[in-house]
């Protein structure tokens, strides 16, 4: 199972990331005097003029947000900290790169030597994606890519990712690409553009595409490259061109609904596809009636991940029916969207006629009890094998509590169950605690965190996990659990502590009611969060490296 349980509270923190558009422009600016002014690291390696510091102070900082942002969606509910650490890091080692290039270097660092083994033709994946983040120009390019041009190579898998292609090392990897085309299988291109201006960004992104034009690939991942609709058709070529592709990828895209309409326009063959990942876009309702129109075009559809797309009733009902065609669903991840009831019902449908379905992720859907219920009797009449489940967020309570335990006792291959973040209290848990009495033998996560859970829902939480084999990690943090509860609960696992989570957000003296007053802080003081950030970017040091 490729995704871990998040099962961490979201508790009141000040958030520290990301910046606001302000702390950025000012970083931007104290990199440039960095690099353009008289210091020590100026003085050895000499300064850039005030255009080429503005030019690599941009390049720099937008390479560093995206690492950092990278390292902060792995641990979206911490309060940024570590991003901002990662942040400033990243920008001091640049700088200081930059400056050991000279006064006319871009962002390079330059890749590992390939092995004469890496280079045989046994070898079938080409991958320069590893080590730091880098813009790439055409000198690099045609040291990087020289194992492309071997004879008798047999690279069928590419991966270009994590690196920034300038028009240069676009055209070097131009008729590389054209003359490997007809052995590809899989082409990695995410993240590969980052940094670059808009037009450069899609005159490299329109060079690939035409070199990879009548390819016959299997994968294709274009994410986390800003593409928004001019991008997408930037692409055109190579997407026009495949006809048996089985796995497509386009996180983070920035594809509005006019993206989306051309990703559903300009691939006209999704019989084969069997993966297909659209996380983290700005589709919205009228975007996903167009990706609908994908996915009721793709049957053999086994993996789908349309998260945090801003989704709401009437694309959730679009993409409900849409996947009625899609009976050999596995893996179904719909999470962080207002999907509300409706679309929960509808939901609700589809998923009783699956027979395959292993994981399903519906937490923040805005379900409610009815679009719960729904879907737990769907789930509990269907013949999924259901192996993780997740429900978190969904302003369920104890209504739906006998329906979601009837669907879990039947449910008997279960390895994570995340209800989190709902209103649940103890009747609502001991009755989905019993459910998983008998058997379950599989079963290693389960997370009740933040559900208003007072002693004896704990203990009874915990008299059933610590039985299980083969059990990792019970979460009931975030909770309202008395002191006498929480000792109560350690001693069931006295033997096994590792096995229960922390209790550092639970409230042995809370109420069972949301505290608006708490509320409103709690947005005060994360508009403040951007202040503290700035203090601790304000004295960026340039740190020689070790």
């Amino acid at each position: 199972m490729g995704d871990t349980l998040d099962s961490r509270p979201h508790a009141f923190s000040i958030k520290l990331w990301p910046p606001s558009l302000p702390t950025r422009e000012a970083l931007i600016e104290r990199i440039t005097n960095n690099l353009s002014s008289k210091t020590i690291f100026t003085d050895k390696y000499g300064s850039l003029t005030t255009e080429q510091a503005t030019e690599n102070a941009k390049r720099i900082e937008d390479f560093a947000f995206s690492t950092a942002n990278q390292q902060f969606e792995r641990e979206p509910d911490g309060d940024g900290g570590s991003a901002v650490q990662l942040y400033a890091k990243e920008c001091s080692k640049l700088i200081l790169e930059v400056l050991k290039k000279g006064p006319v270097a871009n962002v390079v660092v330059k890749r590992e030597p390939v092995s004469e083994d890496s280079a045989s033709p046994r070898e079938t994946f080409f991958d320069i994606s590893k080590g730091q983040r880098a813009f790439i120009e055409a000198e690099e390019a045609e040291e990087l890519l020289k194992p492309l041009k071997e004879p008798g190579n047999a690279y069928t898998k590419i991966c270009f990712s994590n690196r920034s292609f300038g028009l240069g090392a676009a055209r070097v990897a131009e008729p590389i690409l054209a003359s490997l085309k007809d052995q590809l299988k899989e082409v990695d291109l995410s993240d590969f553009v980052a940094g670059r201006p808009e037009v450069e960004a899609l005159e490299v992104m329109n060079i690939f595409s035409d070199a990879l034009e009548g390819s016959i690939l299997l994968s294709l991942n274009l994410s986390e490259n800003a593409l928004g609709e001019k991008g997408v058709r930037a692409f055109g070529a190579i997407l026009k061109s495949q006809s048996s592709l089985e796995e497509l990828y386009l996180m983070n895209d920035g594809i509005s609904k006019e993206a989306a309409q051309a990703v559903s326009e300009l691939i006209p063959s999704t019989e084969n596809l069997r993966v297909l990942h659209f996380h983290n876009n700005m589709t919205g309702d009228e975007g996903a009636l167009a990706i609908a129109k994908v996915v009721r075009r793709s049957p053999l559809l086994e993996n789908f991940r349309c998260s945090s797309t801003r989704v709401d009733s009437e694309g959730g009902i679009a993409l409900s029916e849409a996947l009625e065609h899609c009976t050999h669903m596995e893996k179904l991840d719909l999470r962080d969207n207002m999907f509300g009831t409706e679309a929960g019902l509808s939901l609700s449908k589809t998923l009783s006629s699956y027979k395959h379905l292993t994981e399903l992720y519906l937490s923040y859907l805005n379900l409610e009890d009815e679009g719960a219920i729904a879907i737990a009797n769907a789930l509990k009449e269907s013949a999924s094998p259901i192996e993780v489940l997740e429900m978190a967020g969904n302003d369920i309570t104890v209504e739906a509590a006998s329906a979601i335990a009837a669907c879990v006792a039947v449910k008997q291959h279960l390895n994570k169950l995340n209800l989190s973040e709902n209103e649940l209290k103890d009747e609502g848990c001991v009755q989905i605690a019993k459910s998983m009495e008998e058997d379950h033998s599989k079963l290693q996560y389960v997370d009740m965190s933040t559900n208003y859970i007072r002693r004896a829902g704990a203990q009874a939480l915990a008299h059933v996990v610590i039985k299980k084999e083969a059990f990792k990690l019970l979460n009931i943090d975030g909770n309202i659990i008395s002191e006498e509860g929480i000792e109560e609960v350690k001693e069931i696992f006295k033997k096994s502590p590792e096995l229960l989570g922390a209790f550092d957000e639970n409230d042995p003296d809370g109420e069972e009611e949301a505290d608006d007053e708490e509320d409103e802080e709690d947005e005060e003081n994360e508009g403040n969060g951007n202040g503290e950030l700035e203090s601790k970017l304000k004295n960026l040091e340039v740190n020689q490296d070790d």
